[in-house]
C-alpha cells in the first residue's frame, strides 16, 4: 500500500515531521498542499497523512494559517469514501493551551463529510494542555506535535503513530 503524505508549513516545523515521517513509512510519497492543484488528485490514493499547523489559535475557521484553509471546501465536496486518512497537528501546547492543535479537526471534520475513513487517533493521556478542538469523543482526532515545548518526545510519537498507521492500511 502506498501512502501520500501532504503538508502546509509556515515556518519549517510541519514540513519537517512530515520529511519524518516519509523516512518512517515505506513506499510514501511527500508532497506541499501549495503544489496540489486540484483536490481530485487524491482520489486513487487510498491512505492520506495530512500534516497541518494550528497558527489562528481561537478561530472558528481557518484556524491552520495555510494552504490547507483554502481547501477544506473542496475536500468536503469530493468523494473520499474509499480513502483513509491519518492527520498530524502542530501546535504549541504552553502558549496556545487552550487552542492545542485545533487545525486537526477541521481536516477531520471536511475528510469526515467527504466519507473518508479516519484512522491514526491518539489517547489525550500524555498531553499538557487545557483544551482543543481536535479532541473527539475522548481522542486526538489524530496525532499532536508540540515541537516548542515537547520536541524531545517527538520521535518517539512519530514512530509509534507510524506503525499503528502502518498496521490499520
Amino acid at each position: 500500500m502506498s501512502f501520500k503524505i501532504l503538508y502546509a508549513s509556515s515556518t519549517g516545523h510541519t514540513e519537517y515531521i512530515a520529511e519524518k515521517l516519509n523516512k518512517l513509512i515505506p513506499n510514501s510519497k511527500l508532497q506541499d498542499v501549495d503544489d496540489l492543484e486540484d483536490i481530485t488528485e487524491l482520489n486513487n490514493c487510498k491512505t492520506l497523512i495530512c500534516c497541518i499547523p494550528t497558527w489562528n489559535t481561537g478561530a472558528d475557521e481557518g484556524r491552520s494559517g495555510t494552504s490547507w484553509d483554502q481547501k477544506f471546501e473542496a475536500i468536503r465536496s469530493t468523494d473520499f469514501s474509499n480513502t483513509s486518512v491519518g492527520i498530524v497537528g502542530l501546535g504549541d501546547s504552553a502558549a496556545f493551551s487552550k487552542y492545542f492543535c485545533d487545525a486537526m479537526e477541521e481536516l477531520h471534520s471536511s475528510f469526515s463529510a467527504a466519507g473518508a475513513n479516519i484512522i491514526g487517533e491518539v489517547s489525550t493521556e500524555d498531553y499538557i494542555y487545557d483544551d482543543s478542538k481536535s479532541v473527539i469523543d475522548g481522542m486526538f482526532c489524530g496525532l499532536p506535535i508540540d515541537e516548542d515545548n515537547e520536541s524531545e518526545k517527538t520521535d518517539d510519537r512519530l514512530r509509534n503513530w507510524a506503525q499503528q498507521i502502518l498496521k490499520i492500511s
